[in-house]
């Protein structure tokens, strides 16, 4: 399913460089047990923006929106049962 995701960060640090407030958003297309893993990912780990941004040193506040675009066709609702 397409999902679009938003990721809000404020206060950063990028290399060297303060950053005052950074909004990126993009859409991927994700099973619903991608999309679940990311999204525990995000909740259970403390420097998840660290870990997966080259550079990044430091985040203040940050806010991942997780918004599907479409709802799932008859084949992937089905793959997402079994």
């Amino acid at each position: 399913m397409k999902i679009k995701f938003t990721l809000n960060m404020d206060n950063l640090l990028v290399d060297q460089t303060h950053v005052d407030r950074v909004v990126i958003s993009w859409i991927s297309d994700l099973s619903q047990e991608e999309v679940f893993s990311l999204s525990q990912n995000w909740i259970s780990d403390q420097d998840f923006l660290l870990h997966k941004m080259d550079g990044l040193k430091r985040v203040g506040e940050s806010s991942l929106t997780i918004e599907p675009m479409a709802k799932a066709s008859p084949s992937e609702a089905e793959e997402a049962k079994s």
